[in-house]
């Protein structure tokens, strides 16, 4: 049996391929307390995958589209912190793999992070099979632990609370869909807010993608110890956000 996608933050292998790269939170990443946003967070992890893929000569290096992240701020990193990020598989599947980063700042950041990628044909956008070169880089560190790609998150609530959610031409990468980076700017509607804390675990799951002709709707459900998120068009769910507090946790 596969196990849960992005739903576990394993520890640092002990063998196996790992990388390391290094960021500095810029001004274009914070929020207005200069804390980092969770759509800089999540170009943070795409980098540095795409940063690792590079580094090895991985083939398709940017063939991968994101299926879920899980998110855990432990602290939140500063404008003008340095971060140093380390990156490794630890599952894969038939078209996919699992990828964890860990976050760390010489500010005290400490974030870590879980991702499941899909491995698509640039020219046609469907899956595509892992191959020899990614099982001869990544099969030492990532074993025998097989992952799967089924979405666990709920859908909509009845009688939340609505409001349109505008697509850019700006937000659209090459497959012409809204990247997975923008869709975590929904968030920033609940933890962006005075008072908030950032500290606690975010789970971001993306069914559809959403092209620039989408009517998107945003719904959000504050609940007692979390907060529910939907990027909803036509009645079809998008994506899927839950943020769950320290506190609450």
């Amino acid at each position: 049996m596969r196990l849960a996608p992005a739903a576990e933050l394993l520890p640092l292998p002990e063998r196996g391929r790992r990388f390391k790269a290094a960021r500095t939170v810029r001004l274009s990443d914070v929020d207005r307390r200069a804390a980092v946003r969770f759509d800089a967070i999540a170009r943070f992890l795409q980098d540095v995958a795409t940063d690792d893929a590079d580094d090895c000569g991985l083939n398709n290096s940017f063939g991968w589209v994101v299926r879920r992240t899980m998110v855990e701020i432990v602290q939140p990193a500063r404008l003008r912190e340095r971060l140093s990020l380390t990156t490794f598989c630890t599952g894969t599947g038939r078209s996919w793999a699992e990828r964890r980063t860990t976050i760390t700042g010489d500010r005290g950041a400490a974030v870590e992070a879980v991702s499941l990628w899909v491995q698509v044909d640039l020219s046609t956008g469907r899956p595509a099979a892992l191959g020899d070169n990614f099982h001869e880089i990544y099969g030492e560190v990532a074993g025998e632990r097989q992952v799967s790609t089924r979405l666990s998150l709920p859908g909509p609530l009845a009688g939340v609370s609505r409001r349109p959610w505008s697509v850019r031409r700006v937000d659209l990468d090459p497959f012409d869909h809204v990247n997975n980076a923008v869709h975590w700017a929904a968030l920033e509607e609940i933890v962006g807010l005075p008072g908030s804390d950032r500290r606690g675990r975010a789970e971001t799951e993306f069914s559809t993608p959403i092209d620039l002709d989408t009517a998107v709707e945003l719904h959000i459900a504050e609940l007692a110890d979390r907060s529910d998120l939907w990027l909803v068009a036509d009645g079809t769910v998008h994506t899927t956000i839950r943020w769950t507090p320290a506190h609450a946790a």
